[in-house]
């Protein structure tokens, strides 16, 4: 077989494989929002253990990227497309891991009567699912622009964060007794606010890919 015809059936199976890392991490996220908002515990627990694929996943992808970078020695844009890869993946992990401390926000805070907060934190992970989508759909179709408004939408994350943060704040002002319950909210929003810098990371890889620049887009 032509070895650039190898390479290319290659990349593009690791791009499928990116595709199918990023929706199991959407998943578990939604999942997670949905464990907290209805303190579903089986649920949660679904998320904990499902963690365990995310980070298989993210093992295969990048050792067949350290195979395709030493057998085949890319350059330019190839290169740096799996270099690239290498971003994607350690972001994806890091969003996963935060899908299962949302989970474990899930667990402890069952049978606690229901935070107005919490509506704040399920607009978070929809707004960091959305970005998600965008992100690698412009990884997908190599396009930076898209990945430029995709980083975007984090603005949304950090004004749900920011909201929350003095509604939970006010909240223990109010009822010191519930101070544990609120400091639990507000780490999970940190994680949820993080989510968002991730995914940012990721669209400035893409912008690094295919614009050979780097971009500072999370300022």
């Amino acid at each position: 077989m032509n070895t650039r015809i190898f390479f290319l059936e290659e990349l593009n199976r690791l791009r499928h494989d990116v595709l199918s890392m990023a929706s199991r991490v959407e998943e578990a996220l939604g999942r997670a929002i949905g464990a907290l908002k209805s303190t579903d515990t089986e649920l949660a627990d679904e998320v904990k253990a499902g963690d365990a694929v995310v980070d298989a996943m993210q093992l295969k992808i990048e050792d067949q990227a350290a195979i395709l970078i030493a057998t085949q020695q890319p350059v330019a844009r190839d290169l740096r497309e799996l270099v690239t890869i290498f971003k994607i993946t350690g972001n994806l992990e890091r969003m996963g891991d935060y899908a299962v401390h949302t989970a474990r926000a899930a667990i402890k805070l069952s049978g606690e009567p229901p935070f107005r907060s919490l509506e704040h934190l399920e607009r978070m992970a929809e707004t960091g699912k959305e970005m998600l989508r965008a992100a690698i759909a412009a990884y997908l179709s190599q396009d930076p622009q898209s990945a430029r408004a995709a980083a975007a939408l984090d603005d949304r994350i950090d004004t749900e964060h920011k909201a929350l943060t003095g509604e939970v704040l006010e909240l223990m002002q109010e009822h010191p007794e519930l101070i544990n319950k609120a400091i639990r909210l507000l780490h999970t929003s940190g994680f949820l606010e993080r989510l968002g810098d991730h995914i940012t990371n990721i669209c400035e890889g893409i912008i690094y890919m295919v614009e050979s620049k780097h971009e500072e887009l999370n300022e």
